[in-house]
């Protein structure tokens, strides 16, 4: 069964695969799986081996070009289960089997995902290794954060001004930041706008921004803003740029991004 429950049936270890989802192909790739993926979304960007595949859209796949390809196994998401019925109705037709993978925003989610790609590509053993690497990692890094005594008020902004977004509880992010021992102060759930008056009232002690790889010098430009000069992460330089992808894929990076936090 995939992560919305649909029972595929896979009569033997797919050849070719496509995946829709950077998540999906970075775990396809973690299971050594380079020759078999042949079409990657346009968003897929690691390993540097997923640049050079075939391109079979973004969230709205090209179906077009995933029939071209053929392939035996297509993993997508539950935003093309809900918005593209009639096009994975055709693929299906045409004997390309449909994997939907969800990853929700747990680790717990997370792991399944990673077992259950690994059940339909014929690599059940690879991912319960992945899966029991992450865990060990996790385990010292949770021992790490249990020597933590004063919990740092953390703000994480996931868009630059004007439009600031945050990660609240029940995301990755979220899950990350109780892990290592740290309150995030954003309070709500899901990621959610927030205006600058309310971030600058919570008074962050460390900020943390995750848009580096699309805006130049976004530590310096938190750095220097109207009006955030007497916020303590502010005053004391405590603002850091991380690794986007490895906090909100939900693959095998995912510890790297705890570690960088």
């Amino acid at each position: 069964k995939d992560d919305l429950g649909n029972e595929v049936t896979i009569e033997k270890q797919p050849e070719k695969i496509v995946s829709i989802l950077p998540s999906a192909t970075e775990i396809l790739f973690a299971l050594g799986l380079d020759n078999e993926i042949i079409g990657v979304s346009e968003h897929d960007n690691y390993p540097e081996a997923a640049l050079e595949k075939e391109k079979i859209g973004d969230m709205d796949m090209n179906t077009e070009k995933i029939i071209s390809l053929m392939p035996d196994v297509a993993f997508l998401a539950k935003y093309n289960y809900e918005n593209s019925a009639e096009a994975i109705k055709q693929l299906e037709q045409l004997g390309i089997k449909v994997v939907i993978i969800d990853t929700e925003e747990s680790f717990e989610a997370a792991y399944e995902s990673i077992e259950l790609i690994g059940k339909a590509t014929g690599k059940t053993e690879e991912a319960k290794e992945i899966v029991a690497s992450m865990k060990e990692q996790m385990e010292q890094i949770k021992e790490k954060a249990s020597k933590v005594t004063e919990k740092k008020k953390v703000w994480v902004e996931i868009s630059p001004q004007p439009d600031l977004y945050t990660a609240g509880q029940h995301t990755y992010i979220g899950e990350m930041l109780n892990l290592i021992g740290a309150e995030n102060i954003a309070a709500e759930e899901g990621w959610y706008n927030v205006n600058e008056e309310e971030v600058v009232k919570l008074n962050p002690e460390v900020i943390v921004t995750t848009y580096g790889y699309y805006v130049e010098n976004a530590v310096e430009q938190v750095l220097s803003r109207d009006g955030w000069q007497e916020v303590t992460a502010v005053k004391n330089k405590a603002v850091y740029d991380v690794n986007s992808d490895t906090m909100t894929r939900p693959g095998p990076r995912l510890v790297d991004g705890v570690e960088e936090l």
